[in-house]
């Protein structure tokens, strides 16, 4: 990294810090600010504090009333509670179903949800023999190559889909999907089943089986996978784990309110 690079870096996370800085300054006593009151309690100039606003206020996570000129927390910063606090309730609720289910097949379960394009691990549980997958709490995988990541997609609407599509679908094994429109046929197929399977697209030798899990309002919001090792998971046998992984699907949105 030369040195015009690390600059334009320092203050590129110095913005990101100040920007933080700035949002966690609003408080219930304080709910409203304007720039100098920021500019004053944060130590930073008024033209960086302004221009930090603009930004935060072009995504939605400020607001400025065009009267007192204040600014206050926008509805962005509420979308991003919801996340957080659909993902606690997922991850609560799906931990024994997740046990259960793991004891009683004996291969490793996860618990998925997007992140924007991809599909992030939020809950795994390890069977008795674990075989090393790519894949533990936090990780982000392409959702077009997954089994987990396919149930939210399928569910999420064309939108997003054409998102995806867009970003491009790269090819990680011979069994990948990089065909946009076999890609939304398949997409379609997972709808009318229920369920959806990976065999050897993303990571070879793996094969993983996939449900969704609904909230109270009947969206879903999460994946349930099964994942292991092809020479166990073959082909006759994934018809038998779609059922036990919609059933613990649903077993985990009825305990999250839903009611089909």
């Amino acid at each position: 990294m030369d040195i015009n690079e690390k600059k334009q870096e320092d203050q590129y996370l110095s913005s990101v810090k100040n920007a933080l800085r700035i949002l966690k300054s609003f408080t219930m006593d304080e709910p409203e600010k304007k720039v100098s009151d920021l500019s004053l309690s944060l130590g930073l100039n008024k033209s960086t504090v302004s221009r930090t606003m603009a930004t935060l206020a072009s995504e939605g996570f400020v607001f400025k009333d065009p009267e007192t000129k204040k600014y206050r927390l926008g509805f962005s910063i509420l979308s991003l509670s919801g996340v957080v606090n659909s993902s606690i309730d997922v991850y609560r609720e799906s931990q024994p179903v997740l046990m259960k289910l793991v004891d009683a097949i004996d291969e490793t379960a996860h618990i998925s949800v997007l992140d924007k394009l991809e599909v992030v691990y939020l809950s795994k549980v390890e069977c008795n023999h674990p075989v090393r997958f790519l894949t533990h709490v936090g990780k982000h995988n392409p959702p077009y190559s997954t089994s987990s990541g396919k149930i939210l997609l399928a569910y999420s609407g064309d939108s997003l889909i054409d998102q995806v599509i867009e970003k491009g679908l790269h090819k990680f094994t011979k069994n990948t999907i990089t065909d946009p429109q076999k890609l939304r046929n398949h997409l379609k197929q997972i709808r009318e089943n229920g369920f959806a399977y990976s065999i050897e697209e993303f990571t070879e030798g793996v094969t993983s089986i996939a449900a969704p899990i609904y909230d109270y309002k009947g969206n879903v919001i999460a994946a349930l996978s099964i994942v292991g090792p092809i020479q166990r998971i073959q082909s006759n046998k994934i018809s038998g784990y779609a059922k036990k992984a919609i059933n613990a699907g649903m077993e985990i949105s009825k305990r999250m309110g839903y009611r089909s």
